[in-house]
């Protein structure tokens, strides 16, 4: 609805007795000129000065209004506005002002009299004869509707409009027959608008009568074979027939016509990922993906999402290729580009992800992510400095995301475990575990580290066994714990968790072979210890203390 309240110039107040009609009008137009100033509250009291004098001036009661109404004060502007039409019946503007006021606090019981008004006062605005059908509409009048439908019709003859007004009111009142009646007049009267036959298939697919929505498409098939809109119809009543196949083959003819909006080929794929990881939906949003491509090789969106689904379908060489290719296309989607640093810091190219990390790290300066990866990718080149400084703009620029915090920080605790501050490691540990309490790796190196230099050895028992709880099987987290009982001369309860990394152990640890020769050698068995130690060197241990340990027999710190 057109806002009135700068389709009209406002009529001066009239010259009341005992009033003086040129300073009235001077305060009027001052409060007009203040309004269009914004300068609203000046403008509330200069019009108010107006009614003071002059209480029947319904210009003033229609600008005020206005007014409260830009504030959203609706409650306010409408009974400024229920007087204003009572002094000045025939004043458009004001009705059309009380009908929005109406429209804006949902009193529909109130709007059927202003729209009466004013198709009395401009019979010839068809937008009245249509907000006032709506409004019965919301009323569920739905016959007095459709007779103001019948009026509009001999006005201005038949429309597509209206005929889709009608078609509403039909389905609400459950008449499908009344409804496509109408659709298969437009048809008749346009047998090659093909939207027609959309919009009637619609009807009868909503209603439970898909056999004549799948003739109607058929035929709309044969006019327009490239309309994708009516393979994605068909796809629909094919899936109703549970004919998935057939259906699966018109979404493949749909996406390979370029009419059809990438946003929508998108929408569509995306609808297939709440059935993940059913390894049907993952081909088949795949296939539709990959299709997107052919019709649209040129947007960097088409390869974002087959580099999504190839992810999906665990095919990452060609996701990296793709998501690289979507960046070529577009370097602004950051999303895009944390996914390839992602796959390629999985993929152990740490020379990839400090390139194309650094790359969008110069547009997008501020992503936490980005920079903990280029950090990570750093720190394992043990280019500490570099990394450091990474992983403190982590800290800068995240704080709500508690996972990257968690990860953060324990990056920053291995850092400065490497660098030998160890107060400055530990302290870092502590707030990792504080942002994720389940931080395992965290758990695990922070207990290590406290084992190796013997301290708060509760504290790192509890931490490695926490680890343990949260990944089972996992040889690194057992020696660990191992470790940790070791030290606290629990030599039995550690032989059991050594021996459980030594068989969960994917590869003969020089470490854990060591560690459990150690072990042996507290439980009495010197023979065994010994055996273990040169084990170890077997499998590349090489220290002063293991040759010591095999050639004295015994432990030695």
């Amino acid at each position: 609805m057109l806002d009135p309240a700068y389709a009209q110039t406002p009529k001066a107040p009239r010259k009341e007795v005992g009033v003086d009609s040129v300073s009235l009008k001077k305060l009027f137009y001052s409060a007009l000129l203040e309004k269009t100033a914004e300068r609203n509250s000046q403008a509330i009291e200069m019009f108010n000065q107006v009614l003071a004098i002059d209480a029947s001036n319904d210009a003033s009661m229609y600008e005020l209004a206005n007014i409260k109404k830009q504030q959203n004060k609706f409650e306010e502007a409408q009974p400024l506005l229920e007087k204003a039409v009572t002094i000045n019946p025939n004043n458009e503007w004001y009705w059309s002002s009380l009908a929005d006021v109406y429209e804006k606090s949902n009193d529909i019981t109130k709007l059927e009299n202003v729209f009466n008004q004013l198709i009395r006062i401009n019979p010839d605005k068809i937008e009245y004869y249509y907000d006032k059908a709506n409004t019965y509409a919301l009323e569920r009048k739905y016959d007095e509707a459709l007779k103001v439908y019948d009026q509009i019709e001999q006005i201005t003859g038949p429309s597509e409009e209206l005929i889709i007004n009608k078609q509403k009111i039909y389905l609400k009142q459950g008449k499908v027959d009344k409804a496509a009646e109408g659709l298969e007049q437009m048809i008749a009267a346009n047998p090659n608008q093909v939207k027609y036959y959309l919009l009637l298939s619609e009807i009868y697919t909503s209603n439970n009568a898909n056999d004549k929505a799948f003739k109607i498409l058929d035929k709309a098939k044969s006019i327009d074979p490239n309309n994708p809109l009516i393979h994605l119809a068909l796809a629909d009543s094919y899936r109703e027939k549970k004919n998935i196949d057939a259906s699966f083959k018109e979404l493949q003819l749909a996406f390979a016509l370029p009419d059809l909006s990438i946003d929508q080929e998108i929408r569509i794929v995306m609808g297939y990922l709440p059935k993940f990881p059913d390894v049907s939906a993952k081909a088949s949003a795949l296939e539709l993906s990959r299709i997107i491509i052919t019709a649209h090789p040129n947007d960097a969106k088409a390869y974002a999402l087959y580099g999504d689904m190839l992810l999906q379908n665990e095919k990452y060489t060609e996701a990296k290729t793709n998501y690289k290719r979507s960046v070529e296309l577009n370097g602004q989607i950051y999303e895009v580009r944390e996914q390839l640093v992602r796959l390629e810091l999985s993929n152990g190219e740490i020379d990839n992800v400090i390139k194309d990390g650094e790359t969008a790290l110069s547009f997008f300066p501020n992503q936490g992510w980005m920079n903990y990866f280029v950090g990570l990718a750093w720190l394992q080149k043990k280019e500490y400095k570099k990394a450091a400084g990474y992983f403190k703009n982590v800290a800068a620029v995240e704080f709500q995301d508690k996972e990257l915090l968690s990860l953060n920080y324990s990056a920053l605790g291995d850092y400065y475990h490497e660098t030998q501050s160890i107060k400055s490691s530990d302290d870092a540990y502590d707030k990792s575990i504080s942002y994720n309490a389940d931080n395992k790796y965290t758990l695990n190196n922070y207990a290590y580290y406290l084992s190796m230099r013997g301290e708060q050895l509760d504290k790192a028992a509890q931490m490695a066994k926490h680890a343990n709880e949260l990944e089972l099987n996992n040889a690194a987290f057992e020696d660990t714990y191992a470790w940790i009982l070791f030290k606290q001369k629990n030599y039995k309860e550690a032989k059991v968790w050594m021996e459980k990394a030594l068989a969960h152990g994917k590869s003969k640890s020089a470490v854990q072979t060591e560690h459990y020769g150690d072990i042996l050698f507290y439980l009495g068995d010197a023979v065994a210890a010994v055996q273990y130690w040169k084990k170890a060197k077997e499998y590349g241990a090489h220290s002063p203390v293991l040759d010591r340990k095999i050639d004295e027999k015994k432990y030695i710190e």
